[in-house]
């Protein structure tokens, strides 16, 4: 197929996403190759995303909308058949778990410090970055108590300083010959999705219900939390947009305003201390007002 050699392809998306996208590809070709591709039209399109998931349908027409316009492009369609295709609606998700503190120390009882699973946990929490990125980090990443790489999905630039509690972890394993901080028995590094299904079995291990984009999740909260603005999260976290980064504002803003909201109950400083403690109220004799005895 042409199209995996096009610029668009080779250039113009991440490793990864040439990967998700080429295996929707293969899968539509395997089903429908021997059809001509200038015969292609919406009905039968329609017909095809019908049958699957709102999110796989989004991915189906993310994949077919680089193959199309490739198409285009070339001549070889002549009206594009995409146009006219509806999605299902998708259901509103939150997306991946955000782990809480109390998660992350239930993992750290299970996993002590200088194992492997405890420097991927001290990796994705400190680092706050996407598996692909993480299971790229090695020494050579550092310099000068600095991180500095880019991301793999979207190419943009971070360097951030590593944080104490990851340089102790990062003392605690002996340096070898790979470059990679995290490597699997076989003494290679691991690929994105190697490392999540192992992390996930980690994560069960410590009976905890997270995953690795959970930690980068839970990572922004406790930046938000301690007052990063939010230009400041999208230079840690390398993301393009505001918005990004506004999410977490507002969810650490939710969390502070939940624990003001408690504290004022506790100590009462919402109405005032009353002038008689409730629980010597009881103590009191009960005048008589003259009623019946």
């Amino acid at each position: 197929m042409s199209y995996y050699q096009s610029t668009a392809f080779t250039a113009g998306l991440a490793k990864s996403t040439q990967q998700q996208r080429r295996a929707i590809l293969e899968r539509f070709r395997e089903a429908h190759g021997d059809k001509r591709i200038a015969l292609l039209h919406s009905t039968a399109l329609q017909n095809i995303i019908y049958n699957k998931k709102p999110n796989s349908q989004r991915s189906f027409k993310k994949a077919m909308r680089g193959l199309i316009d490739h198409c285009l492009a070339l001549g070889m369609i002549k009206i594009d058949p995409l146009t006219a295709i509806k999605l299902s609606k998708a259901k509103k998700s939150s997306g991946f778990h955000t782990w809480t503190e109390d998660e992350i120390a239930r993992y750290k009882t299970q996993h002590a410090q200088g194992t492997k699973a405890r420097l991927a946990l001290e990796l994705l929490i400190n680092t706050g970055h996407a598996r692909c990125d993480v299971t790229r980090m090695g020494r050579q990443h550092v310099k000068s108590g600095k991180l500095s790489m880019r991301r793999q999905k979207t190419g943009v630039q971070f360097d951030i300083p590593v944080l104490p509690d990851l340089t102790a972890e990062l003392d605690r394993h002996p340096k070898t010959d790979q470059l990679a901080f995290l490597i699997t028995e076989a003494g290679k590094p691991f690929t994105a999705a190697g490392f999540g299904n192992w992390f996930a079995d980690r994560c069960i291990e410590a009976k905890v219900p997270g995953r690795a984009h959970g930690l980068r999740k839970a990572s922004a909260v406790r930046h938000a939390l301690n007052g990063a603005t939010a230009p400041e999260l999208m230079a840690w976290f390398g993301w393009k947009t505001i918005g990004e980064a506004q999410r977490y504002i507002e969810e650490a803003n939710r969390i502070k305003l939940a624990e003001n909201a408690a504290a004022k109950i506790i100590s009462g400083t919402s109405v005032g201390s009353p002038s008689k403690p409730v629980s010597q109220i009881d103590d009191q004799p009960i005048e008589s007002t003259g009623g019946a005895k």
